[in-house]
């Protein structure tokens, strides 16, 4: 299924942006009653949260608009781009966080309110978990990259909060107060890896792969079992860009066949491929048994968007 049109998709990155901001307040009440440099973190990065949610919804946004003279198969990598700039804003976030913690390895200070900022933060990373859970199935589900690549952001930022209650927790049991930073610096370095694989995934998105291998198994499946009548199919490629399936192969039929009974087998071919893969736009190539006639390849080309 495609996000042209999805409200569910918008809706869903709408939402975001303020349900963003109210975690990110959240986070900064309890690094300004606790002054915590590993609460001062976990805020630090919520602000990216408030960031990629902006552009995520301008993504999705402009990822949704139809194909036009410009962009003839559609604007779906837009998403792709916006999963790239988070994971680069999410880099950014864990140096801030080290320029923060570094110095306070010298000069470590036990936390003020310790209770009650502690809490304030739990409700946060709860708030948290529970959006990151709607976000990746939903982008699973309707295959947006923006809204998956936000949830597994949001997600990663939900262990960051338990590592750093878990630390402050412990700081405060045993009085080792230099484990605030210490805690610091470990959660930048977890950001560090997280934006890494946001951008290593969005970047091959961007490189036109194809479908996973059980995808692309069912969409053999389906041709194979509707394609009677051809004499075979050869060169079967397929691509994911963005929200959007593309699928692309050659179909040999007798030489003699008549126009009309080959639209009906790719007809046949069609419909069984997207009932395996909604929204695919597919193009065949269709192919007489001998592809030269008096030196001149004879190809039909159908495609359905």
């Amino acid at each position: 299924m495609t996000t042209n049109g999805n409200p569910t998709v918008k809706r869903l990155a709408l939402i975001g942006i303020p349900l963003a901001v109210f975690v990110m307040g959240l986070k900064l009440l309890a690094w300004w009653v606790t002054g915590s440099v590993a609460l001062l973190s976990d805020a630090l990065e919520s602000t990216v949260n408030v960031i990629a949610a902006v552009i995520a919804w301008g993504a999705i946004g402009y990822a949704a608009r139809p194909a036009d003279a410009t962009h003839p198969f559609g604007h779906h990598k837009a998403e792709y781009f916006s999963a790239v700039i988070e994971g680069v804003l999410i880099v950014v976030a864990a140096l801030l966080i080290l320029q923060e913690a570094v110095p306070k390895l010298w000069a470590p200070t036990l936390l003020e309110q310790p209770v009650l900022g502690l809490a304030i933060n739990l409700v946060a990373a709860l708030v948290n978990a529970g959006w990151a859970t709607i976000l990746i199935r939903a982008g699973r589900r309707h295959r947006s990259p923006a809204l998956t690549a936000d949830g597994h952001h949001i997600l990663s930022d939900v262990v960051t909060s338990a590592g750093v209650l878990a630390g402050l927790l412990l700081a405060l049991a045993t009085g080792f107060a230099i484990l605030d930073p210490v805690m610091a610096i470990l959660v930048a370095l977890h950001i560090v890896f997280q934006g890494w694989k946001i951008i290593s995934n969005s970047v091959s998105g961007l490189m036109d792969h194809a479908v996973d291998p059980a995808e692309e198994a069912a969409i053999k499946q389906a041709i194979a079992t509707h394609a009677e009548g051809s004499l075979g199919v050869h060169d079967l490629k397929t691509r994911q860009a963005g929200s959007a399936t593309f699928v692309d192969f050659h179909l040999v039929v007798p030489a003699r066949m008549a126009v009309g009974d080959a639209h009906e087998i790719c007809d046949r071919l069609e419909a069984a491929i997207e009932a395996v893969q909604p929204g695919a736009q597919i193009a065949i190539h269709v192919e007489p048994e001998t592809e030269k006639a008096h030196g001149i390849r004879v190809k039909v080309e159908r495609v359905k968007p």
